[in-house]
């Protein structure tokens, strides 16, 4: 029997990726009956919301993260619970933080991204929170006992970055989500291809409002793009692309679409497109791929090793091999995509955040077998 603690101030989709990962996590550890005692440190939202067996204690928690009180007061309300592990879903790990602990790096997109395009914050302010967060994160990397990466390609960055060995890193690939492959219509015309997800520079949106724009200059028909990301200063930004490139006939901006809905958005169109420059994972290719429609990724190291060949490959940095990618997806006769589709519904299913759950789980045991001599 271990107790441990898991930092679950992320909890919620408003949270993004880290907030769905915590949900599946939380969800399928509490499916697995056991002896373990489970700590969770909620904030006021969820902490009446969320129901758990009895083996689970919620600590009321509301603090933000990233925070000074963060840094200051957690340390101390994790030892009072007196945990063998405690679970750092993300890598805001307080520096004088002494307990045993495993931590999540989801990616490693901020070592990647330099430069005023990726902040809101003035330049002062950005360069501040960029050494803040060399500090932290390598704190975290370097004091863990053990590092959650969600591919091996963020395992290869980590080892790369850090001299680390590769014993540390344990691969725990996340699942998606089943209920979104159905769901009901969004009002969307058609033919249309399909991007969700934040309109942070990484994710390559300049790059695919070019490419939407170019393909209707060469087509008869209109071919329209959907994007569904929550409404913000970068989508703001992507805004004012649209108008500056003269693809706002083309480009309809859904603002943030809820699970229920995402399903129909995803099997109606003609394929999902993720540009990205750069990922740790890339859940919502493979939720459009259960949901039924076609993939379009960029040809970079970990899409090649999530999806494998259920996607359609284009350099992200070239514009004309994006419309070439979505020619060819629109060129792809419906018995052939019925084929396509129907192989990588079968594909997915190796992903499960059941599985990841149970690989998690059995990482906590062995780093709570190491604090018990003779176990």
């Amino acid at each position: 029997m271990a107790k441990i603690l898991l930092d679950g101030r992320l909890y919620g989709l408003e949270n993004a990726g880290l907030g769905r990962y915590l949900i599946n996590l939380v969800g399928e550890l509490a499916k697995i009956e056991s002896e373990d005692e489970y700590v969770i440190l909620l904030r006021k939202k969820y902490f009446d919301a969320l129901n758990l067996p009895g083996n689970w204690k919620k600590v009321l928690v509301d603090i933000r993260h990233y925070s000074l009180a963060e840094q200051l007061k957690i340390p101390g309300i994790i030892k009072k619970e007196n945990a063998e592990i405690t679970h750092f879903p993300h890598f805001n790990v307080p520096l004088t933080f002494r307990g045993k602990f495993v931590v999540t790096i989801h990616d490693m997109l901020m070592h990647r991204s330099r430069g005023l395009s990726a902040t809101t914050l003035p330049a002062p302010l950005y360069f501040l929170k960029r050494l803040g967060y060399r500090i932290v994160f390598d704190n975290a990397v370097r004091k863990s006992y053990s590092i959650l990466a969600p591919s091996q390609s963020v395992k290869d960055e980590l080892i790369a970055e850090y001299n680390l060995s590769p014993d540390k890193i344990k691969v725990t690939y996340e699942g998606f989500d089943k209920k979104i492959s159905g769901g009901n219509n969004i009002d969307m015309p058609k033919p249309y291809f399909v991007f969700t997800g934040n309109a942070y520079p990484h994710k390559n949106l300049q790059g695919l409002i070019k490419a939407i724009k170019a393909l209707n200059t060469k087509s008869e028909h209109k071919v329209f793009l959907a994007i569904a990301s929550a409404r913000n200063i970068f989508t703001q930004r992507v805004e004012k692309l649209i108008l500056d490139t003269g693809a706002k006939d083309y480009v309809k901006i859904l603002g943030f679409v809820p699970d229920e809905k995402l399903g129909s958005l995803y099997k109606n169109s003609i394929g999902f497109v993720f540009p990205s420059f750069s990922e740790g994972f890339g859940l919502p290719g493979l939720e459009a791929l259960a949901s039924g429609t076609l993939l379009l990724a960029s040809n970079i190291k970990v899409f090649r090793e999530i999806y494998g060949d259920n996607a359609l490959y284009f350099d992200p940095k070239d514009v004309e091999s994006i419309v070439v990618a979505m020619n060819m997806a629109l060129s792809v006769g419906s018995d052939a995509r019925k084929n396509k589709i129907s192989k990588s519904i079968r594909f997915v299913n190796k992903y499960s955040w059941a599985k990841m759950a149970e690989e998690t789980l059995n990482i906590y045991y062995e780093s709570c077998n190491s604090l018990r001599p003779g176990k």
